[in-house]
């Protein structure tokens, strides 16, 4: 996981983490991994349906949580594949779903639960770590690992003026 946080940004409600993702959303590449860490009922979902409305050319896919399904695959510039792996029992079954065939140019790959399959995490992935600060604020710490994940961060922080 991201050994440093480096950038933080500060949602008060819903819609704000929704516009934090659409942000990052907005400067997503093909072959970008993101890992989402938090608990329960911190946004991580809110989060990818800002990710989608971002991702996508006109329109924002209707983004559920895959807790069930593990995987649901959306549609946009990139092809937005949005994985659960809280019901995993670590990364050998995430890797038996496939993962690592998910991740390619014309993807990007969301992780729900990602310290969960740490292991099975692309060097270059941009961590997403949502913390409960209160009813509805959330802060939400940013990690990137290498050159890509840098990028998608940096050009988020000039669309979220931070």
């Amino acid at each position: 996981m991201a050994g440093e946080w480096a950038t933080r940004w500060y949602s008060e409600s819903p819609e704000d983490t929704l516009a934090i993702g659409v942000a990052v959303g907005r400067c997503v590449v093909g072959g970008l991994t993101i890992g989402l860490v938090g608990p329960l009922g911190a946004g991580k979902t809110q989060l990818v349906k800002g990710i989608a409305r971002g991702n996508a050319a006109d329109a924002a896919p209707p983004v559920t949580s895959p807790t069930f399904t593990l995987i649901h695959e959306y549609p946009g510039r990139f092809k937005l594949y949005h994985v659960d792996s809280y019901r995993l029992a670590g990364s050998a079954e995430l890797e038996a779903l496939g993962f690592s065939e998910l991740i390619h140019p014309g993807s990007v790959v969301v992780v729900e639960w990602a310290d969960r399959v740490a292991s099975s995490m692309p060097a270059d992935t941009l961590w997403i770590r949502l913390t409960a600060k209160g009813p509805s604020r959330r802060e939400v710490s940013v990690g990137a690992t290498g050159p890509v994940s840098e990028a998608c961060v940096e050009a988020a922080r000039e669309l979220l003026r931070f």
